[in-house]
């Protein structure tokens, strides 16, 4: 019997990560997989392990890039034999028909694997993510907003969400027909709602699950582990996908009982990189800022300019290695907060060289990420954070690092992992990593201090 349960793709690290330890803290044995695995690397590490990942760029791929990226990726994953397959998309389902296209990436898919059933479970309750009647609400502060009038994300800079009907928003992006089981059918018995996906699947190609809570999520991981063995199944979603079959595999004693993740103690200094413009994230970095942390602004418009770039890192460089000598612990931000003058000093000077504004995030997380590179080199400094989507995604490119596992939870969806390269400079390197709304205002110092 194929011991691998699961496998998927996530669109960017921050998310994969978030998958990984949805996976791990419920028992599943899984590891994450940065950039092209080897089918060899893969199948060496296949006996020890029941779900594998792979953390891929394509949140701020156009169709094109996806066409280029995609296909070989999920005919990897597909060749593992997994009855899920899983792309995983952000918390926030944040899209469009031109930037990181959720149902273009389902159009791949459906053509490379073949899936018996397609699926998106989008919501996930223990981020504040919720699927009703079709429509995703998310948290912002204490309050519940449609993603369409979510103070940020229907104001996000690539992809604004215009619509929070989540068959609507995917329907601009594939013409795939998508059917709701809604929270009225998930109150049905077990044989009826499977009787209805069945109906459902006859008529349509995806189904779309609403959820409101963790039983929801149980009744959804009981349902599609059912019907995966009548076939493969390819879901859409958010982390709630593993959350989902997870909880179901850890209640039936599929997978075994996960082990604990006490609090690993602290290290004496730490480098956090952040290039994430969210509200959440600069209140982040005041707090840290206001607890020890020195604050080294980065220039993005220079970093994003080739001509100015190096001497822009290399400045960075010189006041992160003094104030590290100092022992100090530092914080890299690229913006502080999406009002920071940067941000639009830095869309200028894009707008001048001529560069696409979706390639900004992935040029300016690439200069970070060798920034990190050559202060790890220097210091030998062994736990890290990278704050931001993007940058998540780009800067730990520049590392060498091959894969990572769970190390133990800080907060969810933002864990510290231990990471494996073949480069003695970045193996068993600590790394936390977490979305630019996750967390609360103390997490960076929750990293340094290694606790939950």
């Amino acid at each position: 019997m194929n011991p691998l349960l699961l496998a998927f793709y996530g669109d960017d690290f921050t998310g994969s990560a978030d998958a990984m330890e949805a996976l791990t803290i419920n028992g599943v044995k899984t590891a994450l997989f940065l950039g092209h695995p080897t089918q060899e690397r893969l199948n060496n590490s296949l006996p020890n392990l029941q779900a594998v990942g792979i953390s891929g760029v394509s949140r701020t791929m156009t169709p094109e890039q996806m066409d280029d990226e995609l296909p070989d990726q999920l005919a990897l994953l597909n060749s593992l034999n997994p009855r899920l397959i899983h792309y995983k998309v952000c918390a926030t389902f944040d899209s469009s028909p031109t930037i990181g296209s959720i149902g273009h990436a389902a159009d791949i898919a459906f053509r490379i694997i073949n899936p018996a059933y397609g699926v998106i479970v989008q919501g996930v309750p223990l981020l504040g993510r919720y699927i009703v009647f079709g429509n995703h609400f998310t948290v912002y502060g204490d309050q519940r907003y449609r993603l369409d009038r979510h103070p940020v994300m229907s104001k996000h800079p690539i992809t604004p969400m215009r619509e929070g009907d989540l068959r609507f928003h995917f329907g601009m992006q594939s013409k795939k027909k998508v059917k709701l089981i809604d929270l009225l059918h998930l109150k049905e018995s077990f044989d009826s709602l499977s009787d209805r996906f069945d109906r459902y699947a006859e008529d349509s190609e995806i189904i779309l699950f609403d959820t409101l809570d963790d039983k929801n999520l149980l009744q959804i991981g009981q349902l599609l582990n059912d019907k995966s063995r009548n076939g493969s199944v390819f879901a859409v979603g958010s982390s709630g996908f593993e959350y989902a079959m997870a909880s179901y595999w850890r209640e039936k004693g599929i997978v075994e009982e996960p082990k604990k993740y006490p609090s690993i103690g602290p290290v004496d200094q730490l480098i956090v990189i952040s290039g994430s413009a969210a509200a959440n994230t600069a209140e982040q970095i005041k707090y840290a800022v206001s607890h020890r942390f020195e604050n080294i602004v980065l220039q993005t418009d220079l970093l994003a300019d080739e001509q100015t770039a190096t001497d822009e890192r290399n400045r960075v460089i010189r006041e992160s290695l003094g104030y590290l000598k100092k022992g100090k612990s530092i914080l890299l931000s690229a913006t502080i907060g999406p009002d920071d003058p940067i941000i639009e000093k830095t869309r200028d000077r894009v707008r001048q060289l001529g560069i696409d504004k979706s390639e900004t995030g992935k040029i300016i997380g690439r200069q970070q990420g060798l920034i990190l590179r050559e202060l790890l080199e220097a210091t030998g400094l062994r736990r890290v954070c990278v704050a931001g989507g993007d940058t998540c995604s780009y800067t730990l490119r520049q590392l060498d690092i091959h894969s990572l596992e769970l190390l133990m939870p800080i907060a969810p969806a933002a864990p510290l992992c231990l990471a494996f390269s073949d480069n003695p400079a970045f193996d068993n390197l600590q790394v936390a990593s977490k979305g630019g709304q996750i967390g609360s205002p103390d997490y960076f110092i929750q990293v340094l201090e290694g606790r939950r």
